[in-house]
């Protein structure tokens, strides 16, 4: 699988990958995490203004995509808990597949490994599926984080050698 730069023509299929998410967690016990609409359109297209939204293709068909931002998250400044340290990291957000495909977090997490040593990652408390790939990728748990609407978030980081 490969990993390149989303643009706005990609911006129909990235939607629908969310939509097929959205539905799947719910089908999982997750019914509250991105609810109908979330991630917004909007902060998807300005993801990819910014240069922070990735695709993960195969064989030319789009099966991934997340967001990837270098630098300091407002919503990780303040946690109930600790960071394993507060060097440069990077946040991986808004992670999805179309389902067709497996290995999308790995394809994602190998690509961000060789941008940045410190990697951080929320989910929320019913997302049981990402929390198991969460854990079993190396993330240690950090403690508890609140997103813009004030929902808690379970938060991990990851240090590379």
């Amino acid at each position: 699988m490969d990993v390149r730069k989303s643009n706005l023509e990609d911006l129909d299929d990235i939607l629908n990958i969310y939509k097929y998410a959205r539905k799947m967690m719910r089908k999982n016990g997750n019914p509250n995490q991105w609810r109908n609409t979330n991630p917004p359109k909007e902060v998807i297209v300005k993801d990819i203004e910014d240069g922070n939204h990735y695709i993960i293709e195969n064989d030319n068909t789009i099966c991934g995509v997340f967001s990837f931002i270098i630098g300091k998250d407002l919503t990780y400044e303040v946690i109930e808990g600790e960071w394993l340290n507060d060097e440069l990291y990077g946040t991986i957000h808004r992670i999805a597949s179309n389902g067709k495909y497996k290995g999308i977090f790995n394809t994602c997490l190998d690509y961000c490994e060789k941008m940045v040593v410190n990697l951080r990652i929320d989910t929320h408390e019913d997302n049981k599926i990402m929390q198991h790939l969460i854990e079993n990728n190396g993330f240690e748990y950090c403690g508890i984080i609140h997103v813009q609407d004030g929902s808690p978030r379970r938060a991990y980081q990851k240090m590379i050698d």
